[in-house]
C-alpha cells in the first residue's frame, strides 16, 4: 500500500512539472509568433502568423487588456473570431507609422497546475521600434489562464496590464547588424 502511495504521488509531481514545462514552451511559442518582424522558419506572412497563434488559443479565449492605460489601448476580445480580430488589427497595414521590431522578454514566472487547468504569471518587457524612428520600452504583468482540450495544453486567457511605457530616444538601437532579420530581404 505505502508503494502504491508514493507512486501515485510521484505520478502527480511528473504530471505537474511536465503541465509546467508545456505551458512554458506554449507561453514562449506565443511571444515568439507575435515578435516583428517573425523570424523566417517558415512563416509567409501575418496571416499565417495568426493563423498559428490562433492554433494557441482555446474555442472560448479571452484576450484582454486591464488597467487604465491597457483597457482602453488593448480593451477585451472574447472567444476564437474576436481574438483573431484583435490580432489581425495589431498587424494593420494601416497602422502608422509601422512597427519594424519589437521582441518579448519575459521573467518573474510563475505557473500553478491544477489538473487539466492552469495560471501562469510573468513580467515581461518588450521594446517596440517604429519606422520612422521612435521606440518604446513597454514593460506588463501577464496573468494568463490555460487549458488542457484533447491532451494540449492552450491558452484560456491573455491578460495583460501595463507596468510602464516609455520613449527612448531616436536611434537608441544603434545600426541593426548586416546578419540581422531587420537586414534581410
Amino acid at each position: 500500500m505505502h508503494d502504491d502511495a508514493a507512486i501515485a504521488a510521484l505520478t502527480r509531481r511528473v504530471e505537474v512539472l511536465e503541465a509546467e514545462a508545456d505551458i512554458r514552451r506554449l507561453q514562449a511559442r506565443y511571444m515568439w509568433l507575435c515578435d516583428t518582424p517573425l523570424p523566417e522558419f517558415g512563416v509567409a506572412d501575418d496571416a499565417e502568423r495568426i493563423d498559428l497563434i490562433m492554433a494557441l488559443y482555446t474555442d472560448d479565449a479571452v484576450w484582454e487588456g486591464v488597467g487604465e492605460y491597457y483597457d482602453g489601448q488593448f480593451g477585451r476580445a472574447e472567444g476564437a473570431a474576436a481574438v483573431r480580430t484583435h490580432f489581425e488589427g495589431f498587424w494593420s497595414a494601416e497602422r502608422d507609422p509601422a512597427l519594424v521590431l519589437n521582441a518579448h522578454y519575459l521573467t518573474s514566472e510563475q505557473i500553478h497546475v491544477d489538473g487539466d487547468t492552469a495560471t501562469g504569471q510573468w513580467i515581461h518587457v518588450q521594446p517596440w521600434l517604429f519606422a520612422d524612428g521612435s521606440a518604446v520600452l513597454r514593460s506588463s504583468r501577464l496573468n494568463n489562464a490555460f487549458r488542457k482540450v484533447d491532451g494540449q495544453w492552450r491558452i484560456a486567457r491573455t491578460r495583460t496590464e501595463n507596468v510602464f511605457v516609455a520613449n527612448l530616444p531616436n536611434g537608441w538601437a544603434g545600426a541593426f547588424p548586416a546578419g540581422s532579420v531587420l537586414m534581410r530581404p
